[in-house]
C-alpha cells in the first residue's frame, strides 16, 4: 500500500516528538501525578478508595468530554492576597508553602454563608465558609473550611439529608425549624455544632473578625514519607467580633450586605486584614491514643498545642465579581505533594462531591478560568468539553506512548497506609456525642451563655412535635445539666421528661 506524503510527514513529526525533554504528568490543578497506572486500593485485593482523587478526576473529566447557583455556599465574597511562611516546616511536610521561612504564596479567599441563597442578607445565622486557594509551584491547594471548628455530621452519607432539612421546605419554600430539628433529633452528634452555630459566632460582625478552620484532619507528609496528622486554624489578627441578636436586627435594617461592604471598604482604605495560620500536629500513634475518634468532624482536638506556620494578608478586591468570586471553584480534592486527606469519613466524601459540583457548575474546563488556573504548566490529556480554549497540537492524547515522553513521576506516589478489618458499613466507635458540646458551653462567659440559650430557644420553641423538642433538649442536657435546664425553661419544656430521657 502506498502511503501519502502527508501521512509520512505526520508520522515523522510524532516520532520526532519522542526526543523532547521529559515532563511530569499533572492533574488539572497542576499537581504532579505519582502513578497513572494503578488505582488506590484497600490492600492488594481490596476495594478502590474514594480518596484516589486522580482516578476520580480522570473519570469525571472523561464523562463530561461530550456546562447554576451553588447548592450550598451560594452567597459569597472574595479577595486576593498572599501567604507568608513563618519558618521552614519541611521536616513536617513537603508542600511548597511551608518549605522556607518567608516563602510567599499568592492566595484567593472566598468567604460565604452555607445554607442561604445568593442575594440573601449576610446577617442571617449560618456557618461561614472560609475557603483559601494557594497558587503554588506544584499546583493549586484548596483549604476549604468554615469559621467554626466542627460540623453537624461525621459521615458524608448524611450531607444531602442535612442540607435538605436546613433548606426551605419543598412545599412552602420556607425554612422551618420543625424540619431541621426533626433531622438533628436523629443525629445526636450534631449537638456540638449546634451549640457553636447558635452562639454569637453564628452571626459574625465582619469577615475580618472571625477565625477559620479546616475542620477535618489532613496528613502532612515530608520528603522521607513520614506522616503526621494536622488540623488547620486561621486566627484573625483583628480579633473576633460577633453580633448579638439585637445588633443583627439593627444592622439588617441598615445594611444587609454588611460583611461584603466591610471587607471591600477596609481593603480599599489600605486596612488589609491578616490571619495567622496555626496547625495542630499529631503522630498516628498520638491520634489513635485519643479517648475519642480524632478523625470525627464533630470533634475538636482538645489540649493539643498549636504552632504558627504563616500569615495571610488580603490586599486586593476582585476586578469583577462574576469572573473571580462567582467562578472561583474550591475543592478539598485540590491537593499538592506533602498534603494528603485523612480517613475522615466526611472529608472522604467531600473529595468527590466538591469537585463534582464544580464540574457541574462550571464545566470540565473550569481550571482554564483565570481565577482557577494554576500558576504552573498543566500537562495531561484531558480534552474538549464546554468552554475549552486550550490549543493542543499533538496527535497523542493518551498515556503511555512511545512517541511522547509525558508520564508520572514515582516521587509523588501516595503514601502507603496500613489497613486492618473488613469492608463494612458501620458507624464509628467512641462517638461521645455530647461531652465536647458541654466543654464548649462551660467555656462561655455568662453573657454568651445567655445569648446561646436565647438564640437556640428562638428556633427550638417553634418545634410543634413535643417528642422532637424533648429529644433535642435531652441532648443539650446531656452535654451540660445547666445548659439543658436553662434551655428547657426557655422553651417551656418539661424538665422532668428531659432529665429522664437524658438518663437513658
Amino acid at each position: 500500500m502506498k502511503m501519502s506524503k502527508s501521512f509520512l510527514y505526520i508520522t515523522l513529526s510524532v516520532i520526532t516528538a519522542s526526543s523532547v525533554q521529559a515532563q511530569t504528568l499533572t492533574r488539572d490543578n497542576g499537581a504532579p501525578v505519582g502513578d497513572n497506572q494503578n488505582s488506590l486500593t484497600a490492600g492488594e485485593n481490596g476495594s478502590v478508595l474514594l480518596q484516589d482523587v486522580h482516578l476520580i478526576q480522570k473519570l469525571q473529566r472523561f464523562a463530561r468530554e461530550r456546562i447554576p447557583e451553588r447548592v450550598v455556599h451560594a452567597r459569597g465574597t472574595g479577595a486576593h492576597g498572599n501567604f507568608v511562611a513563618s519558618a521552614d516546616f519541611s521536616h513536617l511536610t513537603a508542600s511548597p508553602p511551608f518549605n522556607e521561612a518567608g516563602k510567599e504564596t499568592p492566595v484567593f479567599v472566598r468567604f460565604s454563608t452555607v445554607i442561604h441563597p445568593k442575594g440573601s442578607p449576610e446577617t442571617l445565622r449560618d456557618p461561614r465558609g472560609f475557603a483559601t486557594k494557594f497558587y503554588t509551584e506544584q499546583g493549586n491547594w484548596d483549604l476549604v473550611g468554615n469559621n467554626l471548628p466542627v460540623f453537624f455530621i461525621r459521615d458524608s452519607m448524611k450531607f444531602p439529608d442535612m442540607v435538605h432539612s436546613l433548606k426551605p421546605s419543598p412545599i412552602t419554600n420556607v425554612q422551618d425549624p420543625n424540619r431541621f430539628f426533626d433531622f438533628f433529633s436523629k443525629e445526636p452528634g450534631s449537638t456540638h455544632m449546634l451549640s457553636w452555630v447558635y452562639s454569637n459566632l453564628g452571626t459574625p460582625a465582619s469577615y475580618r473578625t472571625m477565625d477559620g478552620f479546616g475542620v477535618h484532619a489532613y496528613k502532612w507528609v515530608n520528603q522521607s514519607g513520614e506522616i503526621n496528622y494536622v488540623k488547620f486554624h486561621w486566627k484573625s489578627q483583628q480579633g473576633i467580633k460577633s453580633l448579638r441578636s439585637n445588633e443583627v436586627i439593627e444592622i439588617q435594617g441598615k445594611d444587609f450586605n454588611h460583611l461584603t461592604n466591610d471587607l471591600y471598604s477596609q481593603i480599599k482604605q489600605g486596612n488589609h486584614p491578616k490571619w495567622d495560620l496555626f496547625v495542630k500536629v499529631l503522630s498516628p500513634t498520638e491520634l489513635n491514643s485519643l479517648d475519642y475518634n480524632g478523625l470525627d468532624a464533630t470533634k475538636i482536638w482538645l489540649n493539643v498545642p498549636e504552632t504558627k506556620v504563616g500569615t495571610m494578608t488580603l490586599n486586593k478586591i476582585p476586578d469583577n465579581f462574576f469572573l473571580e468570586t462567582e467562578q472561583s471553584a474550591f475543592s478539598p480534592a485540590n491537593l499538592i505533594p506533602g498534603i494528603e486527606p485523612s480517613e475522615d469519613r466526611l472529608l472522604q466524601g467531600r473529595l468527590f462531591a466538591y469537585s463534582d459540583t464544580q464540574l457541574y457548575r462550571l464545566g470540565s474546563n473550569l481550571f482554564q478560568l483565570p481565577i482557577n488556573q494554576p500558576k504552573v504548566a498543566v500537562n495531561n490529556h484531558n480534552q474538549n468539553g464546554f468552554g475549552n480554549i486550550e490549543l493542543k497540537d499533538s496527535d497523542i492524547n493518551y498515556e503511555p506512548s512511545q512517541y511522547l515522553n509525558l508520564s508520572e513521576n514515582p516521587k509523588y506516589k501516595a503514601t502507603q497506609t496500613p489497613l486492618s478489618g473488613v469492608v463494612q458499613q458501620k458507624a464509628i466507635t467512641q462517638q461521645r456525642n455530647f461531652y465536647q458540646a458541654g466543654e464548649f458551653y462551660r467555656s462561655l462567659n455568662e453573657q454568651d451563655k445567655m445569648d446561646l440559650i436565647n438564640n437556640l430557644a428562638g428556633d427550638l420553641a417553634q418545634v410543634k412535635d413535643e417528642n422532637i423538642k424533648t429529644t433535642m433538649l435531652s441532648y443539650f442536657y446531656r452535654a451540660d445539666k445547666d445548659y439543658g435546664t436553662r434551655l428547657t425553661k426557655a422553651v417551656k419544656g418539661n424538665i422532668k421528661q428531659v432529665a429522664q430521657l437524658a438518663s437513658i
